[in-house]
């Protein structure tokens, strides 16, 4: 035998071995994947989401009077919230509530000793007011125009304003059954590719809710429960253990 078949004899055989050891290789890492995949269950999580538009709005803020006594500030606000009322049903607003007023004392302050003495300064007083309305536009729009009544000798501290969803409850279980589906379809698409099917579900937990703007990616472990925007994005998750079939 010439020394070119010899040579040509030992790249064949060097090439039929190669093949057996990708294809042992192939075998054994597909048996890998397939026992990486628990034999009683698998564990999946899935989401959903859905934006509402908030159906009840309610605007918050402090009407406030300072004088020389604690009477005479109490009557400065008794003259301004007929003001505020009058103001605000003309806007549209029928439901406002007055609540329980704050106030404190400030003492003059000695510029020689550069300190507060004990005689009184003003007593300064914090009227709080809520004005809610099913009508979230006109909260927003209220919430916007209020420091007009400034204009009038009104002196408008600490606006905020909330707005709320109050079919929540039921939108939360909408929500859970469709989490529940998207997590049985990413299952699916999982054991498909080693031939396995989902079979009945094992046991689900229900993750918390976020609650937030349309455009936020915010989310947290205690759930996120944001009012401070008309349109709202509504997420659930939930975790599900499928039976393998």
């Amino acid at each position: 035998m010439s020394l070119k078949n010899i040579i040509e004899k030992a790249e064949k055989f060097q090439i039929t071995i190669l093949a057996i050891i990708i294809a042992l290789g192939v075998i054994i890492s597909s048996k890998i994947v397939t026992s990486s995949i628990p034999h009683d269950g698998v564990s999946v999580t899935g989401s959903s989401y859905e934006i509402v538009k908030s159906d009840s709005g309610k605007l918050m803020f402090d009407i406030t009077a300072q004088a020389k006594t604690k009477a005479s500030a109490y009557q400065l606000i008794k003259q301004q919230l007929p003001i505020v009322k009058k103001y605000l049903e003309e806007k549209g607003i029928k439901r406002v509530t007055v609540k329980n007023y704050t106030g404190y004392y400030t003492y003059k302050y000695n510029q020689t000793t550069g300190n507060y003495t004990n005689e009184v300064d003003l007593y300064k007083l914090s009227q709080p007011i809520e004005a809610t309305s099913d009508n979230v536009d006109l909260i927003k729009d209220v919430s916007l125009d209020i420091q007009n009544l400034v204009d009038k000798g009104i002196d408008i501290s600490d606006t905020r304003v909330e707005y709320f969803y109050s079919k929540l409850s039921d939108l939360k279980v909408k929500l859970l059954k469709t989490a529940t589906v998207d997590a049985k379809n990413r299952a699916s698409a999982m054991l498909s590719a080693n031939n396995n099917k989902v079979g009945k579900i094992q046991s689900v937990k229900m993750g918390v809710f976020q609650i937030t703007d349309v455009d936020s990616t915010n989310v947290s472990d205690m759930g996120i429960n944001d009012t401070s925007t008309i349109d709202k994005k509504i997420t659930a998750v939930a975790n599900v253990v499928f039976k393998i079939k």
